[in-house]
Protein backbone atom coordinates (compact mmCIF):
# COMPACT_ATOMS: atom_id res chain seq x y z
CA UNK A 1 0.00 0.00 0.00
CA UNK A 2 1.31 3.60 -1.07
CA UNK A 3 2.16 6.13 2.02
CA UNK A 4 -1.22 8.20 -0.05
CA UNK A 5 -3.79 5.62 -0.20
CA UNK A 6 -3.17 4.95 3.69
CA UNK A 7 -3.89 8.07 4.53
CA UNK A 8 -7.29 7.96 6.14
CA UNK A 9 -10.27 10.48 4.21
CA UNK A 10 -12.15 11.03 8.10
CA UNK A 11 -10.63 10.30 11.55
CA UNK A 12 -12.99 10.68 14.21
CA UNK A 13 -11.41 11.61 17.58
CA UNK A 14 -13.57 10.17 20.30
CA UNK A 15 -17.06 8.66 20.41
CA UNK A 16 -20.49 9.22 22.15
CA UNK A 17 -23.44 10.84 20.48
CA UNK A 18 -21.47 13.12 18.08
CA UNK A 19 -18.55 10.80 16.83
CA UNK A 20 -20.65 7.36 16.49
CA UNK A 21 -23.26 9.79 14.29
CA UNK A 22 -20.35 11.06 12.38
CA UNK A 23 -18.90 7.55 12.01
CA UNK A 24 -22.42 6.48 10.56
CA UNK A 25 -22.93 9.14 7.77
CA UNK A 26 -19.22 9.09 6.65
CA UNK A 27 -19.42 5.55 6.12
CA UNK A 28 -22.53 5.65 4.52
CA UNK A 29 -20.36 8.38 2.25
CA UNK A 30 -18.44 5.44 1.77
CA UNK A 31 -15.42 7.53 3.26
CA UNK A 32 -14.16 4.28 5.10
CA UNK A 33 -13.56 6.22 8.50
CA UNK A 34 -11.43 5.92 11.18
CA UNK A 35 -12.56 6.13 14.82
CA UNK A 36 -10.19 5.96 17.50
CA UNK A 37 -12.93 5.88 20.60
CA UNK A 38 -11.01 6.11 23.88
CA UNK A 39 -10.24 4.05 26.90
CA UNK A 40 -12.25 2.30 29.00
CA UNK A 41 -10.00 3.06 32.01
CA UNK A 42 -9.33 6.93 31.61
CA UNK A 43 -11.88 9.75 32.50
CA UNK A 44 -11.26 12.04 30.25
CA UNK A 45 -12.59 9.88 26.59
CA UNK A 46 -14.44 7.12 28.04
CA UNK A 47 -15.69 5.19 24.65
CA UNK A 48 -19.19 6.01 23.92
CA UNK A 49 -19.20 9.20 26.11
CA UNK A 50 -21.20 10.80 29.14
CA UNK A 51 -23.98 8.72 28.40
CA UNK A 52 -21.63 5.73 29.23
CA UNK A 53 -22.26 6.94 33.05
CA UNK A 54 -25.92 8.06 32.42
CA UNK A 55 -29.44 6.01 33.84
CA UNK A 56 -32.42 6.19 31.94
CA UNK A 57 -32.73 8.55 28.89
CA UNK A 58 -36.46 9.47 28.56
CA UNK A 59 -35.83 12.41 25.98
CA UNK A 60 -34.16 10.55 22.81
CA UNK A 61 -36.87 10.50 20.12
CA UNK A 62 -37.72 7.06 18.84
CA UNK A 63 -37.50 5.54 22.62
CA UNK A 64 -41.15 6.64 23.95
CA UNK A 65 -40.51 4.17 26.96
CA UNK A 66 -36.83 5.42 27.42
CA UNK A 67 -33.52 3.63 27.24
CA UNK A 68 -30.74 3.56 29.28
CA UNK A 69 -27.93 5.46 28.03
CA UNK A 70 -24.78 2.88 27.68
CA UNK A 71 -27.70 0.57 25.66
CA UNK A 72 -28.42 3.72 23.87
CA UNK A 73 -24.99 3.74 22.71
CA UNK A 74 -24.26 0.37 21.83
CA UNK A 75 -26.70 0.34 19.58
CA UNK A 76 -25.16 3.69 17.70
CA UNK A 77 -21.87 1.83 17.84
CA UNK A 78 -23.32 -1.18 16.26
CA UNK A 79 -24.89 0.66 13.48
CA UNK A 80 -21.36 2.82 13.07
CA UNK A 81 -19.97 -0.74 12.74
CA UNK A 82 -22.39 -1.71 10.56
CA UNK A 83 -22.23 0.37 7.69
CA UNK A 84 -17.95 -0.02 8.08
CA UNK A 85 -16.46 2.23 10.46
CA UNK A 86 -13.39 0.64 11.59
CA UNK A 87 -13.22 1.57 15.39
CA UNK A 88 -9.85 1.08 17.95
CA UNK A 89 -9.87 1.16 21.39
CA UNK A 90 -7.29 3.89 22.12
CA UNK A 91 -6.42 7.09 23.54
CA UNK A 92 -5.15 9.73 21.20
CA UNK A 93 -1.83 11.43 22.69
CA UNK A 94 -0.72 13.71 20.25
CA UNK A 95 -1.80 15.67 17.01
CA UNK A 96 -0.60 17.77 14.51
CA UNK A 97 -3.42 19.88 12.76
CA UNK A 98 -0.77 22.15 11.01
CA UNK A 99 -1.42 21.07 7.28
CA UNK A 100 -3.60 18.17 6.26
CA UNK A 101 -3.07 15.49 5.76
CA UNK A 102 -2.60 15.78 9.45
CA UNK A 103 -1.22 13.70 11.81
CA UNK A 104 -2.51 12.03 14.64
CA UNK A 105 -0.57 10.13 17.72
CA UNK A 106 -1.83 6.90 19.38
CA UNK A 107 0.49 5.66 22.32
CA UNK A 108 4.07 7.38 22.96
CA UNK A 109 3.63 11.37 21.79
CA UNK A 110 7.22 11.49 21.07
CA UNK A 111 7.71 9.35 17.98
CA UNK A 112 8.55 11.32 15.28
CA UNK A 113 5.59 9.58 12.41
CA UNK A 114 2.51 9.98 13.67
CA UNK A 115 -0.07 6.63 14.06
CA UNK A 116 -2.35 8.06 11.20
CA UNK A 117 -2.71 10.65 8.84
CA UNK A 118 -5.96 11.84 7.93
CA UNK A 119 -6.94 14.54 5.03
CA UNK A 120 -9.93 15.61 7.68
CA UNK A 121 -10.56 14.89 11.49
CA UNK A 122 -13.45 15.29 13.53
CA UNK A 123 -13.35 15.88 17.15
CA UNK A 124 -16.01 14.61 19.41
CA UNK A 125 -14.16 14.17 22.02
CA UNK A 126 -17.03 15.12 24.76
CA UNK A 127 -16.37 16.27 28.17
CA UNK A 128 -15.99 14.62 31.96
CA UNK A 129 -17.59 15.34 34.88
CA UNK A 130 -16.28 17.90 37.19
CA UNK A 131 -15.13 16.97 40.90
CA UNK A 132 -15.42 18.51 44.52
CA UNK A 133 -11.69 19.15 44.41
CA UNK A 134 -11.66 17.42 48.32
CA UNK A 135 -8.23 15.74 48.82
CA UNK A 136 -10.55 13.02 49.65
CA UNK A 137 -11.72 12.54 46.31
CA UNK A 138 -8.52 9.66 45.07
CA UNK A 139 -8.66 7.79 47.67
CA UNK A 140 -12.51 7.68 48.36
CA UNK A 141 -13.46 7.49 44.40
CA UNK A 142 -15.01 4.10 44.09
CA UNK A 143 -15.16 3.45 47.83
CA UNK A 144 -18.50 5.32 48.48
CA UNK A 145 -17.72 8.58 46.07
CA UNK A 146 -19.04 8.38 42.51
CA UNK A 147 -19.94 10.47 39.29
CA UNK A 148 -21.94 7.75 38.25
CA UNK A 149 -25.13 6.13 39.61
CA UNK A 150 -25.93 3.91 36.84
CA UNK A 151 -22.62 1.97 37.71
CA UNK A 152 -23.00 2.24 41.58
CA UNK A 153 -26.53 3.02 42.65
CA UNK A 154 -26.97 -1.25 43.44
CA UNK A 155 -24.20 -0.84 45.74
CA UNK A 156 -26.44 1.40 48.04
CA UNK A 157 -29.60 -0.05 48.33
CA UNK A 158 -31.25 1.02 52.04
CA UNK A 159 -28.19 3.43 52.28
CA UNK A 160 -28.68 7.41 53.53
CA UNK A 161 -26.66 9.20 50.02
CA UNK A 162 -26.09 12.55 48.89
CA UNK A 163 -26.00 14.11 45.15
CA UNK A 164 -23.96 17.29 45.06
CA UNK A 165 -25.44 19.42 42.15
CA UNK A 166 -28.60 21.17 41.49
CA UNK A 167 -29.47 20.89 37.31
CA UNK A 168 -30.99 18.31 35.49
CA UNK A 169 -28.22 15.62 35.83
CA UNK A 170 -28.27 15.45 39.65
CA UNK A 171 -31.77 15.48 40.00
CA UNK A 172 -31.96 12.26 37.32
CA UNK A 173 -29.42 10.83 39.63
CA UNK A 174 -31.11 11.35 42.60
CA UNK A 175 -34.15 9.96 40.74
CA UNK A 176 -32.40 7.29 39.84
CA UNK A 177 -30.95 6.78 42.85
CA UNK A 178 -34.24 6.17 44.99
CA UNK A 179 -34.37 3.12 43.25
CA UNK A 180 -31.82 1.24 45.72
CA UNK A 181 -31.28 4.01 49.02
CA UNK A 182 -33.43 4.89 51.92
CA UNK A 183 -32.92 8.72 51.82
CA UNK A 184 -31.33 10.58 48.88
CA UNK A 185 -30.27 14.17 49.91
CA UNK A 186 -29.63 16.84 47.17
CA UNK A 187 -27.11 18.90 48.08
CA UNK A 188 -26.90 22.42 46.19
CA UNK A 189 -25.49 25.91 46.54
CA UNK A 190 -28.52 27.96 46.14
CA UNK A 191 -31.65 27.94 47.59
CA UNK A 192 -33.33 26.50 44.26
CA UNK A 193 -32.66 24.04 41.56
CA UNK A 194 -31.19 25.03 38.38
CA UNK A 195 -32.84 21.56 36.79
CA UNK A 196 -35.89 22.23 34.47
CA UNK A 197 -39.17 22.29 35.85
CA UNK A 198 -40.38 18.77 34.49
CA UNK A 199 -37.29 17.57 37.20
CA UNK A 200 -37.97 19.65 39.96
CA UNK A 201 -41.17 18.73 40.05
CA UNK A 202 -40.13 15.25 40.41
CA UNK A 203 -38.02 15.94 42.90
CA UNK A 204 -40.41 17.63 45.10
CA UNK A 205 -42.52 14.81 44.66
CA UNK A 206 -40.39 12.02 45.63
CA UNK A 207 -40.50 11.36 49.42
CA UNK A 208 -37.23 10.04 49.53
CA UNK A 209 -35.27 12.67 48.61
CA UNK A 210 -34.70 15.59 50.51
CA UNK A 211 -32.65 19.20 49.77
CA UNK A 212 -29.80 20.75 52.11
CA UNK A 213 -30.35 24.23 50.19
CA UNK A 214 -26.91 26.57 50.32
CA UNK A 215 -24.77 23.89 51.41
CA UNK A 216 -21.25 22.91 50.01
CA UNK A 217 -19.50 19.71 51.11
CA UNK A 218 -16.12 20.67 52.18
CA UNK A 219 -15.19 17.37 53.29
CA UNK A 220 -15.88 13.85 52.91
CA UNK A 221 -15.15 11.50 55.83
CA UNK A 222 -14.16 8.26 55.96
CA UNK A 223 -10.67 5.89 55.75
CA UNK A 224 -11.50 3.31 53.44
CA UNK A 225 -15.51 4.03 52.66
CA UNK A 226 -17.49 7.10 52.94
CA UNK A 227 -19.31 7.94 56.19
CA UNK A 228 -20.87 11.14 56.19
CA UNK A 229 -19.84 14.60 54.91
CA UNK A 230 -19.85 18.03 55.86
CA UNK A 231 -21.83 20.81 54.79
CA UNK A 232 -21.07 24.89 54.97
CA UNK A 233 -23.60 26.90 54.60
CA UNK A 234 -23.43 29.08 52.09
CA UNK A 235 -25.30 32.16 53.96
CA UNK A 236 -24.09 32.21 57.03
CA UNK A 237 -20.86 30.00 57.13
CA UNK A 238 -22.31 27.37 59.65
CA UNK A 239 -20.98 23.74 59.33
CA UNK A 240 -23.00 21.07 60.17
CA UNK A 241 -22.36 17.33 59.08
CA UNK A 242 -24.95 14.90 57.33
CA UNK A 243 -24.60 11.52 57.71
CA UNK A 244 -24.03 9.30 54.13
CA UNK A 245 -22.74 6.33 53.19
CA UNK A 246 -22.67 7.48 49.62
CA UNK A 247 -21.46 10.63 47.61
CA UNK A 248 -22.54 10.87 43.87
CA UNK A 249 -21.66 14.14 42.56
CA UNK A 250 -22.81 15.54 39.70
CA UNK A 251 -21.66 19.50 39.22
CA UNK A 252 -20.92 19.89 35.30
CA UNK A 253 -18.25 19.39 32.89
CA UNK A 254 -14.80 20.20 31.68
CA UNK A 255 -14.33 19.63 27.77
CA UNK A 256 -11.42 17.28 26.78
CA UNK A 257 -9.66 19.61 24.75
CA UNK A 258 -6.43 19.76 26.45
CA UNK A 259 -4.97 18.13 22.83
CA UNK A 260 -6.31 20.96 20.50
CA UNK A 261 -4.60 23.73 22.81
CA UNK A 262 -2.67 26.29 20.55
CA UNK A 263 -4.14 24.18 17.61
CA UNK A 264 -7.89 25.12 17.51
CA UNK A 265 -9.48 28.33 18.77
CA UNK A 266 -10.42 27.53 21.89
CA UNK A 267 -13.62 29.74 24.16
CA UNK A 268 -12.25 30.88 27.53
CA UNK A 269 -13.85 28.31 28.80
CA UNK A 270 -12.12 25.69 26.70
CA UNK A 271 -14.11 24.62 24.47
CA UNK A 272 -13.80 24.45 20.96
CA UNK A 273 -14.93 27.03 18.96
CA UNK A 274 -16.93 26.13 15.48
CA UNK A 275 -18.34 28.63 12.75
CA UNK A 276 -20.34 27.76 9.91
CA UNK A 277 -21.93 24.48 10.85
CA UNK A 278 -19.28 22.48 12.98
CA UNK A 279 -15.94 24.31 10.82
CA UNK A 280 -13.09 24.61 13.36
CA UNK A 281 -10.65 27.81 12.33
CA UNK A 282 -8.55 25.06 10.45
CA UNK A 283 -9.84 23.85 7.28
CA UNK A 284 -10.25 20.19 7.63
CA UNK A 285 -10.74 20.05 11.05
CA UNK A 286 -14.53 19.45 12.27
CA UNK A 287 -16.30 19.82 16.41
CA UNK A 288 -19.06 18.23 17.31
CA UNK A 289 -20.81 17.21 20.25
CA UNK A 290 -20.11 18.19 24.50
CA UNK A 291 -16.29 19.16 23.33
CA UNK A 292 -17.92 22.50 21.72
CA UNK A 293 -21.54 22.71 23.01
CA UNK A 294 -21.70 24.17 26.43
CA UNK A 295 -25.57 25.63 26.31
CA UNK A 296 -27.52 22.67 24.52
CA UNK A 297 -25.41 19.36 25.96
CA UNK A 298 -28.28 17.01 24.78
CA UNK A 299 -27.66 13.69 23.14
CA UNK A 300 -29.86 14.56 20.50
CA UNK A 301 -28.31 18.02 19.56
CA UNK A 302 -25.10 16.47 20.38
CA UNK A 303 -26.06 13.55 17.48
CA UNK A 304 -27.31 16.08 15.46
CA UNK A 305 -23.79 17.97 15.45
CA UNK A 306 -22.47 14.65 14.94
CA UNK A 307 -24.32 14.93 11.55
CA UNK A 308 -23.02 18.02 10.81
CA UNK A 309 -19.83 17.33 11.34
CA UNK A 310 -20.28 14.52 8.77
CA UNK A 311 -22.02 16.47 6.21
CA UNK A 312 -19.25 19.29 6.62
CA UNK A 313 -16.46 17.07 6.10
CA UNK A 314 -17.76 15.26 2.92
CA UNK A 315 -18.60 18.30 1.29
CA UNK A 316 -14.67 19.85 2.17
CA UNK A 317 -13.01 16.47 0.39
CA UNK A 318 -15.44 17.22 -2.27
CA UNK A 319 -14.57 20.83 -2.76
CA UNK A 320 -10.73 20.37 -2.18
CA UNK A 321 -10.61 16.93 -4.90
CA UNK A 322 -8.82 15.18 -2.12
CA UNK A 323 -10.82 11.70 -1.84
Amino acid sequence: MSEQSSIRNVLIIGSGPAGLTAAIYTARANLEPLMIEGEPSSTSDQPGGQLMLTTEVENFPGWPDGIMGPELMGRFREQALRFGTEIETAKVSRVDLSASPFGVWVGDPTTPEPTYRARSVIVSTGAQSLMLGLPEETRLLGHGLSTCATCDGFFFRDHDIAVVGGGDSAVEEALFLTKFARTVTLVHRRDELRASKIMRDRAHANEKIRFAWNSTVTAIHGENTVEGVTLVDTITGEERPLAVTGVFVAIGHRPNTDLFVGQLDLEESGYLITHRGSHTNVEGVFACGDVQDHVYRQAITAAGSGCMAAIDAERWLEANDVH
